[in-house]
């Protein structure tokens, strides 16, 4: 109750927090595997039919047993607070301690692993569809991390495409996406005004093409074939490692070494932007927790540190991280790779649960902040991608940005 007090003041004392948009808080270093869970998948970002559970699982590496607590807010398309009260959106209480944890059993790495699932005893429902925040506090009322989820309603048809790019500069390296969106339930008024669009490419919201409007309407279909304005980097396929068996060396890991925990060396990766694009299966960025004889992979499977190493000439002006989905595609310390002059290699030391990772290098400009994913991976047009199509639509006069349709589709059948 605390915590929703001094959020009521710090809104009521200053109006234009109103107008800003949230970001994500990435968590302490203690805290780590952070992963939604549905029946499908893990690790992902999630995108839930309104009704069904969300599951939010990590673990936290200090042995202490502390207590969590959850707070789950409602925002606007844009990531600015709606004006919903809580007791609109949510059925029950939240601001509540977390009650299932469990601790590490035979492993190096001593853990506490953490999972809730909605609805509970004191979180009955969550009753609108719309964008969604859930923050974990620890007992001394400080923020932890923070994770964004959606919850859409079945109402339209999205269907989508991947094409190449129309842009004949970047036809080689860009992939664009048309929408059409249909529906025999919904009276679009003014959708123009009333519907937005958001295009997510491998779950990485920080890449994502935000309120396209429609182009076309026929009917009850509106239409979406832009040039330039929904198109992607292509990008590469992600490099991945599995470290399911400690004791050994295995896919994509060089060798290995025991010291306080296990230690896993990968094998040296090189730039791959002049290379020729390569077909190589990936899950896009994202991340698998399994082991190899263990039952209870939540409690039994270990934590190892892993050793990046890639071969590149040093940047002055750039910086070079470890990017992926296994921390929410966050740039962050922990990711940041260190030139050593010895190797003439970067470097980055990361401490992960074991499992299948996808990650890629993706450069970063010291003076911008701006991220470029293709400087040494390369931008290709026939990568395979995932594609998320999340339809908005507020009607005139309503309070808060409803989530109305959801589509899903893949590059692998990309054509002119």
């Amino acid at each position: 109750m605390k915590k929703n007090f001094y959020n009521l003041i710090l809104l009521l004392l200053t109006p234009s927090l109103i107008l800003c948009q949230v970001a994500e808080v990435s968590p302490p270093d203690f805290i780590k595997t952070i992963t939604f869970k549905s029946n499908t998948t893990q690790g992902q970002l999630p995108v839930l039919k309104l009704g069904e559970p969300l599951q939010l699982e990590f673990d936290a590496l200090n042995g202490n047993e502390e207590d969590f607590y959850y707070v789950i807010e409602h925002f606007n398309f844009d990531w600015t607070p709606s004006t919903l009260v809580k007791s609109e959106y949510l059925k029950g209480l939240d601001n509540q301690r977390i009650l299932t944890y469990k601790n590490s059993f035979n492993t190096y790495q001593i853990y506490s692993h953490y999972e809730l699932t909605i609805p509970n005893q004191q979180t009955r429902a969550l009753l609108k569809s719309g964008n969604y925040m859930i923050s974990i506090y620890d007992d001394y009322d400080e923020l932890m991390f923070s994770r964004k989820f959606m919850i859409y309603e079945d109402l339209v048809n999205v269907g989508t495409s991947v094409k190449r790019s129309r842009d004949v500069k970047v036809i080689a390296e860009k992939q664009s996406i048309d929408i059409e969106i249909s529906t025999n339930s919904v009276n679009f008024n003014n959708p123009l005004q009333t519907i937005k669009t958001l295009i997510i490419q491998n779950n990485n919201l920080n890449t994502a093409i935000s309120d396209l409007k429609p182009q076309y309407t026929l009917g009850n279909k509106l239409i979406y074939r832009y040039d330039t304005e929904s198109a992607f980097w292509g990008g590469n396929e992600y490099i991945y490692f599995e470290t399911k068996d400690v004791r050994s060396s295995s896919l994509g890991v060089q060798f290995i070494d025991l010291k306080d925990i296990y230690h896993s060396y990968l094998f040296t990766n090189v730039p791959r932007k002049n290379q020729p694009y390569t077909y190589n299966p990936d899950i896009n960025g994202n991340f698998l927790v399994t082991a190899i004889d263990q039952t209870d992979l939540d409690i039994e499977a270990d934590y190892t540190m892993v050793h990046f190493s890639l071969s590149h000439e040093e940047l002055k002006d750039k910086d070079i991280h470890v990017y992926g989905n296994f921390n929410a595609f966050a740039i962050e310390d922990l990711t940041k790779m260190i030139f050593n002059p010895e190797s003439k290699r970067y470097e980055c030391i990361l401490r992960l649960k074991q499992g299948f990772y996808n990650y890629k290098y993706v450069v970063v400009d010291k003076a911008t902040k701006e991220l470029s994913e293709g400087v040494i991976s390369g931008n290709f047009w026939q990568t395979e991608n995932n594609y998320k199509v999340l339809v908005y639509y507020r009607d005139l006069g309503a309070r808060f940005d409803r989530l109305i349709g959801y589509g899903e589709t893949s590059s692998v059948n990309i054509s002119n």
